[in-house]
């Protein structure tokens, strides 16, 4: 028999809740079903496939509780391929046939931008990793439905900025990939460092799937820069920073780790990596939801949870729901739980760290979920303010030098 990747993941979605329904009398109906929509291929595929393992964990997790609400979570997963026009198919699909009541996990802003209209006409979440500004407000954010457990693309261009004026640079200039995400973080350094008394001194747009950025390249060269911040991603990092390479030229560089991780540094050997630095929104590390999720994440995958900061993200999306489910009522409709996400994971409630732990804290007051990915205190725009790691490529590695933390 051909299974599709589509299938085999929907026969895995509907298999985790066998364990948890057993015995019991829940009927399909009173079921709460959720949609993981995550990049098992294309650019996001090194983080995907764990994003799309934590909702079904924290799921699992959330059922062996006894549910939320008095409702079971139903997990549908499928692959969004990194690709806004896939994810409209997808997300269509979810929402069309399996009636699915929230969408989880999309990763790309493209993808997120993309669906945001579906779910917008469906009054279901969307709950991202993605930074667009534009995801915060209308008309994508036009019913309070959205919900971003990443940094914003302006607080990377902010954390950029940072690094910048940490690493003593004077003479930056931005090359941004052309979607939202690439400029966002480009623009998002050029008004951080400018509104710091800097100067960008070329800021350079460039269209995705060339064999060559040379031209773009010697433009920002051209400019004498002693830093190039980045917005881009690995497959246009590894064609422009090997063309650099072979300029002869000394110029720093300064990316999101999405595009400066171990992959570019494989593929362009420790030589021409030496000194980029990478910068990354990381997780809640020291927190208690942190162990629970790490343990989850060492369980399906065979690895640390520091590994992906994008499925701790994920993990958090299904507990914060699951206790604004709690807190709403089984009566409630979406949008009127999308408001207690609010009150479950922002101060002046009870610190807790796990659904189980939420669940029963609710039965005597407000509650505080300190989340895996970050503290988890929603702005008016539903957006949260990670810290960020600063990584430097040195002999063929990339580690951890320091961490720089914003104000939200």
């Amino acid at each position: 028999m051909n299974i599709t990747r589509r299938q085999t993941l929907a026969g895995l979605a509907s298999t985790m809740l066998l364990p948890a329904l057993s015995g019991t009398a829940f009927a399909q109906a009173a079921n709460f079903r959720i949609g993981a929509l995550n990049p098992i291929t294309g650019s996001g595929a090194a983080y995907g496939s764990g994003m799309q393992k934590m909702i079904l964990a924290a799921a699992e997790v959330v059922n062996a509780a006894g549910g939320a609400a008095g409702k079971k979570l139903e997990v549908f997963a499928e692959d969004d391929q990194s690709q806004p026009q896939a994810a409209v198919l997808a997300a269509k699909k979810l929402i069309d046939v399996n009636k699915v009541q929230s969408i989880l996990g999309t990763w790309a802003s493209g993808v997120s931008l993309a669906v945001a209209p579906l779910t917008n006409d469906a009054n279901i979440m969307l709950m991202n990793t993605s930074g667009a500004p534009a995801l915060s407000v209308p008309p994508a954010n036009a019913k309070g439905l959205l919900f971003r457990f990443q940094a914003t693309n302006d607080r990377f261009g902010r954390a950029f900025a940072e690094v910048a004026k940490k690493e003593g640079f004077k003479r930056p200039v931005t090359m941004a990939f052309n979607n939202a995400s690439g400029i966002g973080n480009a623009d998002g350094f050029k008004k951080a460092w400018e509104a710091q008394g800097g100067k960008v001194y070329e800021s350079i747009v460039y269209e995705p799937n060339q064999p060559s950025y040379r031209a773009e390249l010697q433009k920002a060269l051209a400019a004498k820069p002693d830093v190039i911040v980045m917005g881009s991603y690995l497959a246009d990092t590894t064609i422009i920073l090997r063309e650099w390479f072979q300029t002869g030229e000394t110029t720093k560089f300064i990316m999101p780790a999405w595009a400066g991780n171990p992959d570019l540094v494989k593929a362009l050997g420790p030589e021409v990596s030496e000194g980029i630095i990478a910068v990354d929104s990381i997780s809640n590390e020291g927190s208690e939801a942190f162990k629970a999720y790490d343990a989850a994440y060492q369980k399906a995958m065979g690895q640390s949870g520091l590994n992906n900061v994008y499925a701790a993200m994920t993990w958090d999306m299904v507990i914060v729901l699951a206790l604004a489910m709690e807190a709403a009522g089984p009566n409630a409709d979406v949008p009127a739980i999308a408001k207690k996400m609010f009150e479950v994971a922002g101060p002046g409630g009870k610190p807790v760290a796990t659904f189980a732990e939420g669940k029963e804290a609710l039965k005597s007051g407000k509650i505080d979920y300190q989340g895996a990915s970050s503290v988890l205190d929603f702005d008016k725009f539903g957006d949260v303010t990670p810290d960020f790691s600063v990584s430097v490529a040195e002999k063929g590695k990339i580690e951890r030098k320091y961490v720089v933390k914003l104000s939200a």
